[in-house]
């Protein structure tokens, strides 16, 4: 009982320090397994006991025979359906040929790569240094995220790691499957017709269940046929009936098959699956928390002790600094990516739990099995899991500030609420560069903005999500578009600090606007002007108009005009290097102005005939 609690709270403390620190869960927690596990057993107990055995003399501990086997394969069914849950074939689609050539080309290279690697340095066979490269070929997005959020960056490298991280998974795990049955079914005689017949079952009846299982649960839940309060319990059932049965019929193919049945729900129109998301995601955390213990602490000095040699740096290094930037620039020949930007891809690129998970069972079956060599496949593949996610959790920050990747001014832009107004000045912003993410919690608003090719998410402006959010490492900029002042204030108090660091604005309320002498500093365009003015501006004038100015006197007539024209409301000062100032309601953030500036506004176009001379000064009421 002591062993299990500890288990779950150790889980826990480690994710909380990962979060206080911002690095890696897998980081903390693969310590603390080594440290109750073979670490205690060397050092610190008297009688030479792990404080957490999960097994021990093959039939004792806290998971004894094939106890730990079986947790360990349901634990991961349940996180790769997860992560196949977040898979969206609308965002796979924009992510561009890049990520495809990764998780093809770049897998391919790193299968066959690191493989003649193993082979060459540690004289194991084929088939073992194969099974060996195929686990090493992910990049698990639990790793990488944590990673990336701390770094600001392009849009176009944070999306390459994140998508490279989720597709990645199951990919590699169906190869280090394929490869294990390889192995499994003929032993050392290679690729026979038996073990074709193997593959051909994992991938039909893999595939079959998972389509089949998915398309029945959608059909439940969307006609109500499963009540609210059992929805979670039973998609958690169901994943694991679905793991069972597909393996009970082809061995091996339950993780396809749970790969399989999240993509299918995750693009399928679900009722209720940013519910079922939220519920996974907890219980995947839990999980991990829970596995990455376990496994680490399930190792034993011996096999740590197999790594003690110049072999295992030699083969770390080729792996990280050879193999993968390899894969990496032949994958992105010909793409829009620069030079330093290839550099930095090719340095993260952390290991995560589908590698060590896999490993631990694959390692623990062959050497029943009597399989030579089989005890380097665990630790090995923790060594590259636990020193990819050291190096990069350690030295991506500064790596990013070497290559030229690292953004010392974020230019995105945050814009809270999403209605018509937020997407007429969202979509000029993006027309002239700059990368825009609207967000908003009524669906309708998102799909418009979508619709217009804008970048728009669903989300609760109270929820904790968003700090979360890889797409918004670039943005330095926050504005709140909502006709909820009290939100707008929110918005500001919350995501000022992290996403507003050039500025945070929002509109100003209407009691602000009545009373013009109290225009706050974070007021946004103009004070006389709230939500309700800008929607009705935008109803009858829906465009966003530029005029040249010349100097700052222009500027002050011009800014004179539309505070007396109620259809005219300024935007912006765009600069002569394409810049954009936001203009703040009491004027103050605005410095220099040359000419050659414009002045962006939203309505009425402003008649050039009847400007005053540019010598007349401001226009006096």
């Amino acid at each position: 009982m002591l062993e299990l609690a500890g288990i779950i709270i150790l889980g826990i403390l480690a994710q909380w320090v990962a979060w206080k620190f911002k690095i890696p869960a897998i980081l903390p927690l693969i310590l603390i397994g080594l440290l109750v596990g073979p670490i205690a057993a060397q050092f610190l107990s008297d009688d030479g006991s792990k404080w957490i055995e999960p097994i021990w003399n093959g039939e004792k501990g806290l998971f004894p025979g094939e106890g730990l086997y079986y947790f360990v394969s349901l634990a991961i069914s349940i996180i790769l359906f997860e992560g196949g849950l977040t898979l969206k074939r609308s965002e796979i689609k924009n992510v561009g040929p890049v990520i495809t050539k990764l998780i093809t080309i770049g897998s391919a290279i790193t299968f066959f790569g690191a493989g003649a690697i193993a082979y060459f340095i540690f004289n194991l066979s084929w088939e073992l240094s194969l099974l060996f490269s195929g686990l090493i070929i992910v990049t698990g997005p639990t790793v990488i995220t944590p990673i990336l959020r701390n770094i600001p960056l392009k849009k176009d490298i944070s999306t390459v790691l994140k998508w490279e991280g989720i597709l990645i998974d199951p990919i590699g795990a169906l190869v280090a499957v394929l490869v294990f049955e390889f192995i499994s079914v003929e032993g050392d005689s290679g690729f026979t017709k038996t073990a074709l017949i193997e593959f051909g079952k994992i991938i039909l009846f893999g595939t079959t269940f998972g389509f089949t299982f998915a398309h029945a649960l959608a059909f439940a839940v969307n006609k109500k046929l499963i009540p609210h309060y059992l929805l979670n319990v039973v998609s958690l059932s169901t994943v694991l009936l679905v793991f069972v049965e597909s393996e009970i019929f082809a061995h091996e193919s339950g993780l396809l098959a749970v790969v399989v049945m999240g993509m299918v729900l995750g693009n399928s129109k679900l009722n209720n699956l940013k519910e079922l998301l939220y519920f996974k995601e907890s219980l995947s955390v839990l999980l991990i928390s829970i596995l990455f213990i376990l496994l680490a602490a399930n190792i034993n000095i011996e096999d740590l002790m197999l790594l003690y040699t110049w072999k295992t740096a030699l083969l770390f290094a080729l792996v990280v600094f050879v193999i993968r930037p390899i894969a990496v620039f032949v994958s992105t020949q010909g793409s829009r990516l620069k030079f330093n930007e290839k550099l930095f891809i090719s340095w993260v690129g952390p290991r995560g739990i589908v590698a060590a998970g896999i490993a631990s069972l694959f390692g623990s079956k062959l050497l029943k099995q009597g399989v030579p060599g089989a005890e380097y496949i665990t630790p090995l593949v923790f060594m590259i899991v636990l020193g990819t996610v050291l190096l990069n959790a350690t030295t991506a920050r500064l790596f990013a500030k070497l290559v030229g990747v690292f953004l010392t001014k974020s230019e995105g832009v945050l814009v809270i609420g999403a209605c018509k107004v937020s997407r007429l000045i969202s979509h000029y912003l993006v027309t002239n560069n700059r990368h825009v993410v609207l967000i908003d919690n009524n669906e309708t608003n998102v799909e418009e903005a979508k619709a217009l090719g804008l970048e728009a998410i669903v989300t609760n402006i109270y929820s904790d999500n968003l700090m979360d959010n890889l797409e918004l490492s670039d943005v330095g900029y926050l504005m709140a578009l909502t006709g909820n002042s009290d939100i707008n204030k929110f918005a500001i108090n919350k995501f000022g600090k992290q996403f507003g660091e050039n500025g945070s604005f929002r509109l100003v309320s209407t009691e602000e606007m009545l009373d013009g002498s109290a225009a706050p500093k974070e007021g946004l365009f103009s004070y006389k002007d709230n939500f309700n003015s800008l929607t009705e501006v935008v109803r009858k004038y829906p465009s966003i108009q530029e005029i040249d100015l010349e100097d700052r006197a222009h500027y002050e007539t011009l800014i004179d005009i539309t505070n007396k024209d109620v259809d005219s409301i300024p935007l912006f000062i765009k600069d002569n290097e394409g810049e954009f100032h936001i203009i703040s309601s009491n004027n103050l953030d605005v410095d220099t102005i040359e000419e050659g500036f414009q002045l962006v506004y939203l309505g009425k176009p402003i008649a050039v005939e009847a400007l005053p001379p540019l010598d007349a000064g401001v226009v006096e009421e």
